[in-house]
């Protein structure tokens, strides 16, 4: 037997090598390179240096080989330990985005419409002040990373959180009068008006097929109000002031958010530092308008505050809406800004037909095709994007 081959017999015994990842494999292999190491000396002794070299040549195989074997079976247990996490972690995430954002709309549909509560100010006050209090708790034990306020950044954030403000207000009375499916098509117009800002104030130019998709929401938009059997002017006129508002929330943020950056401790501002600022500088801004409009009085003798179950549906509305933030988060983290922006889309399908099924909408044949295709004008919308 040559000195190579008898080294390498040594080194991987009954030609079998020995498992390198276990700490038994490790002391076996540890032996056999006590051995090869003797060998070698005997040869060195000896004079023999052809010998030698060959030898060597069969140590620098094994060992080679061994080290391979070793990064592979340590690559398949991290694929075992990790790959069903990256391959479920867009689907949980959008799973979770999407069934928070159907369920926030339903809850508030039903706070508003099947309580016939009528005092949305003070629904957004109690929602905003569950948010404000789960963040501060989450941010105090460092579950998330929050930044330090201060009167500079609260000072810069007071415009874009008074639209946020008129935003959210606006949303839940349109919510009160108008079905959910209608105000799903209507909220379309709110991408229009963003593109016609992003023109004018940022000088960003859409493509043809942005401005051809937009031009089948207002479309739609139209159609929808004229055959909608349950149209009422008021939750008309509050969505319509809602879009000219998200719009405006939209354009403003982009800009607040570069001059608030100036006036935090890290030099940038994460969402959730985002939440905690829009809920909490709104709530002292809610109970100024809660008083504004009298419904403290309405509050006080309402019978519907009485009711548990009310109480119920307005906590999980609450907690639903800082739901949608952090899952918006995860999924965006998990996938990009083209899969979320197409998702949300989509899930405006399911939330759609929820809300005509639910609530037991009266339908005409018109109306149903020109909500189908104000929520495939909004697909095309978010394809075109894209593109």
């Amino acid at each position: 037997m040559s000195d190579a081959v008898k080294l390498e017999s040594i080194l991987c015994q009954n030609g079998e090598e020995p498992d390198y990842t276990s700490v038994t494999g490790q002391v076996a292999f540890a032996k056999r390179l006590n051995v090869v190491r003797k060998i070698l000396d005997g040869l060195r002794r000896q004079g023999e240096w052809s010998a030698i070299k060959t030898s060597i040549g069969a140590v620098r195989r094994v060992a080679s080989n061994r080290y391979s074997k070793i990064n592979q079976a340590v690559d398949t247990e991290e694929r075992r330990e990790h790959g069903s996490g990256r391959n479920s972690g867009p689907l949980l995430s959008g799973t979770a985005y999407c069934l928070s954002s159907c369920s926030m709309i339903m809850l508030n549909k039903v706070v508003l419409s099947s309580y016939s509560f009528n005092a949305g100010i003070s629904l957004m006050f109690y929602q905003n002040l569950i948010s404000t209090l789960i963040v501060g708790i989450l941010g105090f034990f460092g579950a998330v990373t929050v930044e330090k306020l201060n009167w500079k950044l609260v000072k810069v954030w007071i415009p874009v959180n008074l639209i946020f403000i008129g935003m959210l207000v606006s949303g839940m009375y349109s919510l009160k009068y108008i079905n959910i499916a209608m105000v799903t098509i209507l909220k379309n117009v709110t991408n229009i008006l963003t593109a016609i800002g992003e023109l004018y104030i940022f000088g960003k130019r859409q493509n043809q097929k942005v401005w051809t998709a937009m031009f089948v929401m207002i479309v739609s938009a139209v159609f929808g109000g004229i055959t909608d059997l349950s149209f009422d002017a008021t939750g008309y006129a509050w969505q319509s002031v809602n879009c000219v508002l998200t719009a405006s929330y939209s354009l403003t943020l982009r800009r607040v958010m570069d001059r608030a950056k100036q006036f935090t401790e890290s030099g940038s501002l994460n969402e959730v530092s985002m939440v905690l600022l829009n809920n909490g500088i709104s709530i002292p801004f809610a109970i100024i308008l809660i008083f504004l409009f009298d419904e403290w009085s309405y509050i006080i003798n309402a019978d519907v505050v009485k009711m548990p179950m009310f109480w119920v549906a307005a906590t999980a509305s609450g907690l639903l809406g800082l739901a949608i933030s952090f899952t918006s988060m995860w999924f965006l983290k998990q996938t990009g800004p083209t899969t979320y922006s197409l998702v949300g889309s989509l899930n405006k399908i399911p939330i759609s037909i929820a809300g005509l099924l639910v609530f037991k909408v009266p339908l005409s044949i018109p109306n149903l095709f020109s909500i189908l295709f104000g929520l495939l004008a909004g697909v095309l919308f978010a394809r075109a994007k894209m593109s």
